[in-house]
């Protein structure tokens, strides 16, 4: 849902309401300003901010785990996303 920031703040117990169940982007301009999650979505969404790491500063132990990584079974489909002739 989207709505002005005059919107947001005349209608804000509604609309916070309604961030509980859906984000609410909050526009100023005409232009994406913020957006407004249930405090659950936003734990969600902080699990799997990633930190970014160099090969050189991963653990002997890491490279292994990671070059012993198996896809899912139910995710084989991605491999024809490949094009590397994989079945």
């Amino acid at each position: 849902m989207r709505v002005s920031t005059e919107d947001f703040i005349a209608n804000y117990e509604t609309l916070a309401a309604r961030a509980r169940v859906e984000p609410v982007t909050i526009t100023m301009n005409g232009q994406d300003h913020l957006v407004v999650l249930s405090a659950a979505k936003y734990d969600r969404v902080k699990r799997y901010d990633r930190q970014v790491l160099r090969s050189e500063e991963l653990t002997d132990r890491e490279l292994a785990l990671i070059a012993e990584a198996k896809a899912a079974d139910d995710d084989a489909h991605l491999d024809a996303e490949l094009g590397d002739g994989r079945p």
